[in-house]
């Protein structure tokens, strides 16, 4: 087996692509000197979980245990590797023909290295497919590695998360965020308001920082409390705008795809392709990958929003005076409260179960304007 020498450890730099999981970062530099068959790293996207896993097959695969240079330890990082496999889904989840295909391609003889790493994407989505994997996982080949990437535990996965050690990668802190853009030469104000509006997600703050309307927007979502009142035409306008910025908060990631996918058919004329091998999945991925990003676009301003309406309410209680005006700050108060939980369901159910947009915002509006009057 290819791995670190006993008491080594793999080189901190291997995992410098991970931001603000200095914890998950120490226990897999561990695994690596001895690793078992299956570990489930647990947390949401961009919170720097394939980044890790990445960095973890380079530890596994490399001949001298991570040095992080070598072309191995390269290879690996970028991807290319042909004794890491990534498994993503064909659809909607993790359905039987992944996980069979997965049981399949882990019976595969490494290709290179005396191991190989099988790393499979959004495995809180097999649900349908858990027998399966299940049993793809208690009989695991000597000379495979599964590393799972998963948001959450449902409880039809509780078993397969038993039969893996976790590594929990928690949304990275703010502050990690806004040290690493600064890192990386961004000015410390939009450092700033970038790690307090990508909500733990690296990848996501990555490009925000290169979008110049994420100021604007975010001043946009704070200007919603004074431009509402009983009109429903009021509400259905602003809904509009704001929905029209989500759509070119888009811009920075769709530019990106368009890259992956230049990269992809290059590739594939200079080995002589016919066709483009892979670019279903990869469009399939980047679909779901625009998904996320504006449902979490919308997330965000609703934060923002929550954020103003708390304000609000904190200027409420801080005011003096009695009688008449203790009155009414109590009932501005009272509706300001009622604001925030309105908007934090909005954020949470709705917008998690794939709600209209449209209606949505509509129907937050008008409710929130209700409360003005």
């Amino acid at each position: 087996m290819s791995g670190a020498a006993e008491g080594d450890l793999p080189a901190a730099s291997l995992f410098a692509g991970v931001v603000g999981q200095e914890r998950a970062v120490a226990a897999l530099r561990v695994a690596a000197r001895r690793p078992v068959h299956a570990y489930l790293l647990l947390g949401q996207a961009g919170a720097g979980a394939r980044a890790a896993a990445r960095a973890f097959a380079a530890a596994l695969l490399c001949p001298r245990g991570g040095c992080g240079d070598c072309d191995v330890c390269q290879r690996t990082l970028a991807g290319t590797h042909p004794d890491l496999v990534e498994v993503e889904r064909t659809g909607a989840a993790l359905g039987v023909d992944d996980a069979r295909r997965l049981g399949a391609l882990a019976l595969r003889r490494p290709l290179e290295a005396s191991r190989q790493v099988l790393v499979v994407a959004d495995a809180h989505l097999a649900l349908l497919s858990a027998p399966a994997l299940l049993k793809t996982l208690e009989e695991p080949p000597p000379s495979t590695v599964f590393v799972l990437l998963a948001e959450d535990v449902p409880p039809e996965l509780v078993t397969i998360a038993s039969r893996c050690v976790e590594v929990p990668f928690p949304p990275v802190p703010p502050s990690a965020v806004e040290a690493w853009l600064v890192s990386r030469g961004v000015d410390a104000e939009r450092a700033r308001l970038v790690g307090e509006g990508a909500g733990g997600d690296v990848e996501r703050a990555r490009l925000l920082a290169e979008d110049r309307g994420f100021a604007e927007r975010l001043a946009l979502w704070r200007s919603v409390p004074s431009r509402l009142g009983g009109d429903g035409a009021v509400a259905a306008s602003v809904a509009r705008e704001l929905l029209a910025a989500t759509d070119r908060a888009l811009a920075p990631l769709r530019a990106e795809h368009e890259h992956e996918l230049e990269d992809l058919e290059t590739s594939a004329r200079a080995m002589g392709e016919r066709g483009v091998p892979g670019r279903k999945e990869l469009v399939d991925r980047q679909h779901r990958e625009e998904r996320r990003w504006r449902t979490d676009e919308l997330r965000t301003g609703l934060g923002v929003l929550a954020r103003a309406y708390r304000d609000r309410l904190l200027e409420t209680v801080s005011s003096p005076g009695s009688g008449t005006a203790a009155t009414g700050r109590a009932g501005a108060g009272a509706g300001a409260a009622a604001a925030v939980a309105m908007i934090t369901e909005a954020a949470g159910e709705a917008l998690r179960h794939n709600a209209n947009e449209s209606l949505l915002l509509e129907s937050l509006f008008v409710r929130l304007g209700r409360l003005a009057d």
